[in-house]
């Protein structure tokens, strides 16, 4: 098999369904037929320009095909190569709440216990991805923290924030206006917005995977993923995996559906940090998906953080939890930068605080960026 089959298999399935296409994840069982295709593929685009449809996932490696939806993997082929439909991801919030004009440090940053690590760490030059909706590049809390990161649905533009969920993740991490608006928990860290997400709050897999692939090329640190999905996804495992191996730490969202034992993807894969939601009372949040698959929870009930338009709005979600992870990544990742995903994830599952009344059996504990710092003082 080579490269050359696989070009005429896909151009004779693009062109006799058009009218039922349907993204489609093309997955490659080893880098050598990728690589091989690859090449065939740059040699036969002049000659059949639909097959510029084609878009390349080096991370995995896969491609990304709009094929009918009846399309199989030919026998022949089958061991080499597999198809897995583009599924649509839903970002992990719950409904908007108000509009609000409060100032300084939000209850859930000093929750944690960041402002006791700010004499030693905030952040500083710690890049932190956020894949989500994008960013207010206008907001005068997040002007020292942005960096210009990548726009997936639109390439030439900036990753501008059309929905406010982005935003909001962002301030949590890294906002830095203390005195006129607010401060996250890293305010020295630096964001990168990967939009993957559009208004509606809405992605496929394969931007997602596009997202991790440009983090691990830029030299990402840490990755806040506040979205979830009910099934697996082998393309998002593998995305996810690669990352880890490559010293990219993911943080993902739980769910917010109030399920005991299970939460979603892709915050169940091993090799990421997941994270359930709090209350201020340090009790479990009523909305959060929880079981022993939760490495640890945070605050996620009445979040304050930076929205739309220079303003700021309080929400409830386990993204909200999630982004106060991130933060505490960042503050540990600027003190100790040579920390390995797979150290970091050690450090916060071992020093978090029990909480309060839980019900859960194995439950994890509650993010604690105090204990964080005492424990890594001892490696």
């Amino acid at each position: 098999m080579d490269g050359r089959e696989v070009v005429e298999w896909l151009l004779s399935a693009i062109e006799s369904g058009k009218a039922s296409e349907c993204r489609t994840i093309l997955r490659f069982a080893e880098q050598d037929l990728y690589d091989r295709f690859q090449h065939t593929l740059q040699a036969a685009l002049p000659l059949y320009p639909q097959l510029g449809c084609i878009r390349r996932l080096d991370v995995i490696p896969a491609m990304i095909c709009p094929l009918p939806r009846a399309t199989e993997v030919p026998p022949a082929f089958r061991n080499w190569l597999s198809l897995e439909n583009d599924q649509a991801v839903q970002l992990q919030a719950l409904p908007s709440g108000t509009i609000v004009n409060e100032r300084g440090i939000p209850w859930g940053v000093r929750h944690i216990g960041a402002p006791s690590a700010w004499s030693r760490t905030t952040g500083n030059r710690v890049k932190v991805g956020v894949i989500d909706t994008g960013v207010d590049f206008g907001h005068p809390d997040l002007r020292h923290s942005l960096e210009r990161g990548i726009n997936l649905l639109h390439r030439m533009e900036l990753p501008q924030d059309d929905n406010g969920h982005g935003t909001h993740i962002a301030g949590t991490i890294a906002a830095a206006n203390q005195h006129q608006g607010m401060i996250g928990v890293a305010p020295r860290a630096q964001i990168h917005p990967i939009k993957a997400f559009d208004y509606n709050g809405t992605a496929y897999v394969s931007d997602i995977i596009l997202g991790i692939e440009w983090c691990v090329r830029n030299g990402i640190d840490v990755v806040n993923m506040s979205f979830g999905m009910k099934t697996r996804s082998r393309s998002l495992y593998a995305a996810v995996n690669s990352a880890f191996r490559s010293g990219v730490l993911i943080v993902a969202s739980s769910g917010n559906d109030g399920r005991n034992g299970s939460i979603d993807y892709p915050a169940r894969y091993s090799h990421t940090i997941a994270v359930g939601a709090t209350t201020r009372q340090g009790r479990i949040a009523g909305f959060t998906n929880r079981s022993g698959l939760i490495d640890v929870y945070a605050p996620g009930e009445r979040i304050v953080s930076a929205w739309l338009r220079g303003k700021h709005r309080e929400m409830s979600g386990t993204s909200m939890a999630t982004s106060h992870v991130t933060g505490a990544v960042a503050l540990l990742l600027a003190l100790k930068p040579r920390l390995l995903p797979g150290q970091i994830k050690n450090i916060i599952q071992r020093s978090v605080i029990p909480l309060k009344n839980s019900k859960t059996p194995r439950s994890a504990g509650e993010l604690s960026v105090t204990r964080m710092m005492r424990l890594v003082d001892l490696l």
